[in-house]
């Protein structure tokens, strides 16, 4: 009996060291709070980017399942000066739009880990869309790429599907990982070319307008002449009150109209623009004269609806708008072709023809001058020196605004959206109202 109650004081003796050591064991050795698959759980996606100023370009490359193909849009600082190099290099007003863009994917973290299988990339929608070792055409997200001015790259995600159930959550994905995050992102990068440029395109100012010219005619193409209604002008007449060149008996200009009109061209929809050749973002009469313009170059002004003349003008499908303002800046938009198609056969003219009704909706080309009308200013009397001084300020400064303009414009053809267009090219009979029996009596 004692002989087994010591070898029971022995065996439980050994099994206490065993369990001592393993508890030893337990507590020396490295300690992981949760699976591998959860340690980074809550970190940032790129800790070292931390400084949204930091970011000189934006990469946004989003997949078309229709035409099976990868479309870019980016949007980038050179030297200080913004560009659209997707679109041409457009200028860009891109500063501001892309500091809260990037600080919108700093603040981006893991929020929860969803899955390590690259099996689950299509149904999670994180397939990259630049991708060509994948065949699928479904599951492609939208790449969102910074990288600082020395082309380093500061952030570089796959964004997915919505997660079901966790609004503001979706799916993302490091490129070059397989492993797949839930995350917050709300982040409102637009890839639209017109949220990227300048929204008052011609610095018009509502007050500023003081003359108004619907140059109305047209070019019958069948046998190329010009076949002209008239040209209706109106002039601001005091604070808010419009007078016509041309009104029938009983009727006045409708100012809410014109008001509206002045609304319609400081917030031109631009749907897209085309690079113009060089002879012609000049004056076309020396460019001719100096054979800088070629047949090709006119085939191009022709076909977009633009008819140089002998004189060395232009003439357009349908007409003119000229818009003058009180500072000496006087804008003509010369009216071309009918653009048909959607996305980027608007925006920057891809293998869907122009001339071809590929899609929904007319969008109008449109040739954009400026040019300094120094009628407006009137020089003073010498001898009242400051008024003389306070017009040749004036003088300098709307000289130097229709040169800075009319060299923005040159380059460039424009396509407006077809709401626009219908908004800003409207008959002289829909400035005209019935003058009121009470004005009338007076």
């Amino acid at each position: 009996m004692m002989s087994n109650m010591s070898e029971l004081k022995k065996t439980l003796s050994i099994a206490g060291i065993a369990v001592l050591l393993g508890a030893v064991a337990i507590v020396s050795a490295p300690r992981r709070a949760a699976p591998d698959a959860f340690f980074d759980v809550g970190e940032p996606f790129f800790p070292e980017f931390t400084d949204p100023e930091e970011a000189a370009t934006l990469e946004v490359i989003e997949f078309d399942e229709e035409q099976a193909t990868a479309i870019p849009f980016m949007v980038t600082n050179r030297n200080g000066l913004w560009t659209i190099p997707s679109h041409h290099d457009y200028p860009a007003d891109g500063e501001e739009r892309l500091a809260d863009a990037a600080a919108n994917i700093i603040s981006v973290i893991k929020d929860d880990f969803r899955s390590d299988n690259v099996a689950d990339h299509e149904a999670l929608g994180v397939i990259d869309p630049t991708d060509d070792t994948v065949s699928s055409l479904q599951g492609r997200g939208s790449r969102v790429t910074f990288r600082a001015a020395d082309e380093r790259v500061l952030a570089d995600l796959v964004i997915g599907r919505p997660v079901p159930g966790r609004p503001g959550l979706r799916f993302v994905r490091v490129p070059d990982q397989k492993r797949v995050y839930a995350a917050r992102f709300e982040a409102d990068i637009s890839t639209a070319f017109e949220d990227w440029i300048e929204t008052n395109l011609l610095e018009v100012e509502r007050e500023q307008v003081d003359r108004i010219t619907l140059n109305e005619y047209f070019i019958d193409e069948r046998t190329l002449s010009v076949v002209r209604r008239g040209e209706f002008i109106m002039s601001k007449d005091g604070e808010d009150a419009w007078s016509a060149n041309e009104a029938p008996a009983g009727q006045e200009v409708d100012t809410v109209q014109v008001n509206l009109l002045v609304g319609a061209v400081m917030t031109m929809n631009i749907a897209g623009v085309r690079p113009k050749p060089p002879g012609l973002s000049g004056n076309l009469r020396e460019a001719f004269e100096q054979g800088q313009i070629s047949q090709s170059d006119v085939q191009t002004l022709t076909s977009r609806g633009f008819y140089p003349t002998a004189e060395g003008g232009l003439l357009s499908n349908d007409g003119e708008l000229l818009v003058r303002t009180n500072e000496g800046v006087l804008y003509t938009l010369r009216f071309g072709e009918i653009v048909y198609g959607r996305g980027d056969s608007v925006a920057v003219g891809d293998d869907s023809s122009d001339d071809e009704e590929t899609g929904s909706g007319e969008n109008r080309y449109v040739f954009i001058t400026a040019e300094f009308d120094e009628s407006v200013l009137p020089e003073p009397d010498a001898a009242d020196e400051d008024a003389h001084a306070s017009w040749e300020n004036q003088v300098r400064e709307g000289r130097e605004k229709a040169e800075r303009l009319a060299a923005r414009f040159a380059n460039w053809y424009y396509v407006i959206q077809s709401g626009s267009y219908d908004r800003i090219h409207r008959p002289s009979a829909e400035f005209l109202k019935d003058i009121e029996e009470a004005e009338a009596a007076n």
